[in-house]
Formats: C-alpha cells, sequence, structure tokens
C-alpha cells in the first residue's frame, strides 16, 4: 500500500470515528475535544469537520461553535430502513404480539458481534423498559442476541464469543466461554432463549430467532418487561407467544 493509501483510509476511519464520537453526543463537541478523543492535532480535525460539514454529515452550533450530527444522515438512515424489508414484513406481527402480551416487543438483526434494535413496538404499561431503535447490546447475555447467536455457524460462534471479553454486566450474567456453549445447546433444544436479568437488573425477556427461506437465522424477535410483572412464570407463557410469532415471521420469509 502506498503512502497516499495509507493516509486516505487513515483519514476515512477519522472522519468515521468523528461521527461515531458525536453520535453519543447529543450537546455536540468542539475542535479541542474532538483532538483529545481523537489523539490528533486540530487542524486535522478541523480539516475533517470542514469535509463532513462541506457534506452534511455534520453541523455547527453557531452559538457555541460545537459540532453535531449532521441532517445528511437521516437521508442515509432512512434509505438503510426501507432496504430492511423484514421489519415491514414483522411489524403487524409485533404489534399483535405487544397487543397479546402487554410487554414490549423489539426485532433486532446482528451486526458484526453485536444486536442492533431495528424496530419495536411498546408496552402501554405505566412502567417498562427503556429502549431505542438503533441501540446496539452484546449477543452472549441479551435474550434475543442469545436466541439469534445459538443458530449460527459453529465457528461463527466461537468467533462471537472469542471476539471480546465476557464482561459480566448483573450477578446472572454468563461470562464462561464453555458454559455459554453449552447453555446455547439447550436454546436450541427449546427454540427460545431467556434473559433472567442478564444483561439489565430489573429485566426479564423471552425472545426467539427468525429464519429465511435458506434456514438461515437473520433476526430475533424478544418480549420483555419488569421483574415485578415478568416473572418466571409469565416467562413460560411469553416464551410459547414469542415463538409462535417467530415462526410466523420465518414462514412470509420463505422458511
Amino acid at each position: 500500500m502506498t503512502k497516499k493509501e495509507s493516509t486516505t483510509v487513515q483519514s476515512v476511519d477519522r472522519a468515521l470515528n468523528i461521527l461515531e464520537i458525536l453520535k453519543e453526543q447529543p450537546r455536540g463537541l468542539g475542535v479541542t475535544e474532538l483532538s483529545y478523543r481523537l489523539d490528533v492535532s486540530k487542524s486535522t480535525v478541523h480539516r475533517l469537520l470542514s469535509s463532513l460539514l462541506k457534506k452534511g454529515f455534520v453541523k455547527q452550533d453557531v452559538e457555541n461553535e460545537r459540532y453535531l450530527l449532521g441532517l445528511r444522515l437521516i437521508e442515509f438512515g432512512e434509505i438503510v430502513s426501507s432496504r430492511l424489508d423484514i421489519r415491514k414484513i414483522a411489524a403487524p406481527y409485533l404489534n399483535t404480539l405487544a397487543e397479546n402480551t402487554g410487554e414490549t416487543v423489539h426485532l433486532v438483526q446482528m451486526d458484526q458481534s453485536e444486536i442492533v434494535y431495528i424496530d419495536k413496538t411498546e408496552s402501554e404499561a405505566t412502567i417498562r423498559m427503556f429502549s431505542k431503535i438503533g441501540k446496539r447490546a452484546p449477543m452472549y447475555c441479551t435474550g434475543v442476541g442469545k436466541a439469534i447467536l445459538a443458530y449460527l455457524p459453529e465457528q461463527e460462534i466461537k468467533r462471537v464469543l472469542n471476539e471480546k471479553t465476557l464482561k459480566k454486566y448483573t450477578e446472572n450474567t454468563i461470562t464462561n466461554k464453555e458454559e455459554m456453549i453449552s447453555h446455547l445447546e439447550l436454546i436450541r433444544d427449546r427454540g427460545v432463549s431467556f434473559d433472567m436479568e442478564e444483561h439489565k437488573e430489573g429485566i426479564n425477556c423471552a425472545a426467539a430467532p427468525i429464519f429465511n427461506a435458506a434456514g438461515e437465522v437473520v433476526a430475533g424477535i424478544s418480549v420483555a418487561g419488569p421483574v415485578m410483572r415478568v416473572n418466571a412464570e409469565k416467562l413460560r407463557k411469553l416464551a410459547q407467544e414469542v415463538k409462535k410469532t417467530a415462526n410466523e415471521i420465518s414462514r412470509e420469509l420463505g422458511s
């Protein structure tokens, strides 16, 4: 690779890192703070921001001179969303599942070694779990993440489990890889996955995988709610509902 090619890739990486950082900063950041976080000179950051600003990927607050994500990203997000046909197919099933269970329903897909929430139907209950479309979460400690992980090829399962340290989010999080592999076998046996306060304290979840016409796992759905309402007995009932719904969506996809 030539020096010019290397520099070009580095510039792209840095520009994308700026967008990643600003994604978590609703009030924006200035050049100095971005320079510190990226560990590059302010002149380099300013140059990258100028290009992003010109293309509409960032905008600048004229009062405090902070940079924020730009409206152009909405356009890209809408294009990606419109191509996720599974959202359109699954939507009526998610609504019915939420209506039947009274709890929050999520539709997720895998991206690298994480899951991304691509759609949801909110519970009408006063007390409910917080979640948002676009949020990422680990696969190994979320009900819907495990539901997908269990049906991946063996080599892919190993890659996901070996890629990062299995962080302990709660006392119930499984962090031993051998134990997790056995747990995934259990999920395959029963066709549903549970998250018993493994990712967030106070939240229980039942989930199931969705398959395409080739029999490949392409997504997952979950029903989740606070433990005060979603106890072990209710989880067993939710498991049947979520598995039935996942099977219906899979059939729509040709499975």
